[in-house]
């Protein structure tokens, strides 16, 4: 079987980009069937005080699918976020069975109250910065993510903001 890279590429790119506007409209279940059963999630970013990763979420399908069936009950900022997602690199297997990307993310938080002393209601503001690293599985025309990490340069995140990014 031969494979077509470009159009692979292609189909990766969708995927990601797919991923960002289910999590900006919290539509979680569909969100995570766009994953392997064996997927794992991380968001971590470098820290130079500690000279090591920090972690801020760490699991797999399952730990996200408690997670993000919990959300509603957390007592968190719901002030929607909005991904802006740029596919640098796709790097699809010789074999055309995986695939390997990066992508910068920034994401955007518009406030809903106004309770921050420092953010007025509606206004929006820088809410991270950083990297995704992703991996998938290809199986004929189907593709899974099958691991995403999240490195952040952000390294200050607001409490109540543990959703996944």
């Amino acid at each position: 079987m031969s494979v077509n890279y470009a159009e692979t590429k292609e189909a990766v790119k969708s995927l990601i980009y797919q991923a960002c506007l289910y999590q900006d409209d919290l539509n979680w279940d569909a969100w995570l069937k766009l994953c392997d059963a064996d997927f794992q999630y991380r968001i971590c970013a470098y820290s130079p005080e500690i000279q090591a990763d920090m972690i801020y979420l760490s699991g797999g399908l399952e730990d996200m699918r408690s997670l993000t069936g919990m959300l509603s009950k957390h007592n968190s900022d719901h002030s929607p976020l909005r991904r802006h997602c740029v596919a640098y690199q796709v790097t699809v297997a010789e074999d055309g069975r995986s695939a390997e990307s990066v992508s910068s993310v920034t994401v955007f938080q518009t406030q809903l109250d106004g309770i921050n002393s420092h953010v007025d209601a509606g206004e929006s503001r820088l809410f991270l910065v950083g990297r995704y690293h992703d991996k998938f599985s290809i199986n004929g025309g189907d593709i899974k993510f099958t691991e995403r990490t999240a490195r952040l340069d952000t390294r200050r995140l607001d409490k109540g903001s543990h959703w996944p990014i």
